[in-house]
């Protein structure tokens, strides 16, 4: 399974033409560089920080279909790393909705056009009414830097209170309030604030806590009032739905709702971050944030990479009073290519995808036997510390010790490594120690990819523990 070109992609049907077209492809992209000379270019013309999957030995893909990737020699790997491409690589309906578009037109988003406003009112429909009002951008970054710029023209404060170890973007702005990034930078700006990562494994409140949600919100009040100590406003806090870099955290119940009140009650607003889990990756809703409940909404919620399946495409919904207060700074807010008839096409289309090949029912069934496959092999297996998550959204901590929950990050690196070689899965790690391996497939993954990867995963830790393979000290 999972090894030879000719293999079968998946259940879902428009992966069937690899054989002919796939083929072809391949021995088109043959003519092309080597990978070596591919290599040896890139590390000459592309920036070092830009760094590859498995630099150590890179993979060159030159085509990918549904759940896989295939390389210049017509290996076909096992994706679950490439959340981006949410319906699936190279989607016939996505395709065909973009060349559809792009041969009729165009254009600066100025211009009146139908597919805008017809994407934006596909997108209300998925979201609470107070949700209306719609910003298009191009990338996550975009959308959660104007997040921020919307956030402080309503509240006229400045301060932003982030979660420990959030990613939030690339740009300067967001470099700011993401502790991922600027602890190993500048550091921490004096209207930047940062709440601890409710994490009910490794945290300070942890499974065993009556209430876990209630106690790291009220982590957060402190932390407002010793903003207003220093004479300081919050205008917003930003919280990814479920924390994808600092672990795959899953929010405990009711934590949400607390801290919306908290920041509320302090004349600040609360930023759904929905670029890494929005669009039914969770399966049970739409959203991530409404894991919460019925009675949490954001103020603002910002989305991005699985919206337009590998295209660029982003979007900050927010509510009339934030969009009004925005316009009434009468300076006008515009975007060239953001919302342009090709992106809104391909939102579109991918809209249409989710709904008639029920991805969200597929994430909810395939997620769930996952996830319990790994619980089972966690009986087995004392590296495997935690499992968590939800739908086609999860984690597995791996640690050396489970009482002291010592990561294994070595030994994390060692299993993503021979899960590519020897099994032809790609899969990545996260988390503060890189020892979170994180599974966000293609939302067309099957209970039959699900089980492969369970049953290599199992086989490379019972080999280690045959062969007392250690690779982390006891202590980090």
């Amino acid at each position: 399974m999972g090894r030879n070109a000719d293999s079968n992609f998946s259940n879902f049907s428009y992966s069937v033409d690899y054989t002919r077209k796939g083929q072809q492809d391949i021995i088109m992209a043959s003519r092309g560089l080597k990978k070596e000379e591919t290599l040896a270019m890139r590390e000459r013309l592309i920036g070092q920080s830009c760094r590859l999957f498995y630099s150590d030995d890179p993979v060159k893909i030159v085509r990918a279909r549904g759940q896989y990737l295939f390389d210049e020699n017509g290996k076909r790997y096992l994706d679950c790393i490439s959340n981006v491409h949410h319906v699936g690589h190279c989607h016939p309906s996505i395709t065909k909705a973009a060349v559809a578009q792009m041969d009729l037109l165009n254009t600066n988003t100025r211009f009146l056009h139908d597919n805008i406003v017809m994407y934006a009112d596909r997108l209300a429909a998925t979201l609470p009414d107070k949700l209306c009002v719609f910003y298009f951008v191009n990338s996550g970054s975009e959308a959660n830097d104007l997040a921020l710029r919307l956030a402080r023209q309503y509240t006229q404060h400045e301060d932003v209170i982030v979660l420990d170890h959030a990613y939030h973007g690339h740009l300067v702005s967001l470099i700011d309030i993401s502790p991922y990034k600027f602890r190993k930078l500048a550091g921490q700006k004096e209207w930047v604030h940062v709440a601890p990562l409710p994490d009910v494994y490794r945290g300070k409140f942890r499974e065993n806590h009556p209430e876990p949600g209630q106690a790291y919100a009220d982590a957060v009040k402190d932390l407002i009032e010793d903003v207003h100590r220093k004479g300081r406003k919050v205008s917003a806090i930003f919280v990814e739905s479920l924390p994808s870099v600092g672990g795959q955290i899953i929010l405990p119940e009711g934590y949400s709702s607390k801290v919306a009140e908290y920041v509320h009650s302090a004349g600040g607003v609360f930023v759904a971050d929905e670029v890494q889990t929005g669009f039914g990756r969770v399966g049970s809703h739409f959203w991530a944030f409404q894991l919460q409940g019925e009675g949490f909404c954001p103020d603002i919620v910002t989305m991005g990479k699985p919206m337009g399946n590998g295209h660029p495409v982003a979007c900050v919904a927010t509510t009339v009073e934030i969009a009004g207060a925005f316009t009434a700074n009468t300076v006008e807010y515009f975007n060239t290519f953001g919302g342009n008839p090709v992106s809104c096409a391909i939102g579109l289309a991918v809209l249409d995808v989710i709904e008639q090949e029920d991805l969200r029912g597929n994430a909810m069934r395939v997620g769930a036997h996952l996830k319990e496959l790994f619980k089972k092999m966690q009986t087995r297996h004392e590296l495997i510390g935690d499992v968590r998550g939800v739908g086609l959204f999860i984690g597995v901590e791996l640690v050396t010790e489970r009482g002291k929950k010592t990561p294994a990050t070595k030994t994390a690196a060692h299993i993503i490594k021979r899960l590519k070689e020897e099994d032809l899965i790609c899969v990545s790690t996260d988390g503060p120690w890189d020892n979170v391996l994180k599974l966000k497939p293609p939302m067309c993954f099957t209970v039959e990819n699900a089980e492969l990867v369970a049953q290599c995963f199992d086989r490379i830790l019972t080999d280690m523990k045959a062969n007392d393979l250690k690779l982390d000290k006891e202590d980090i």
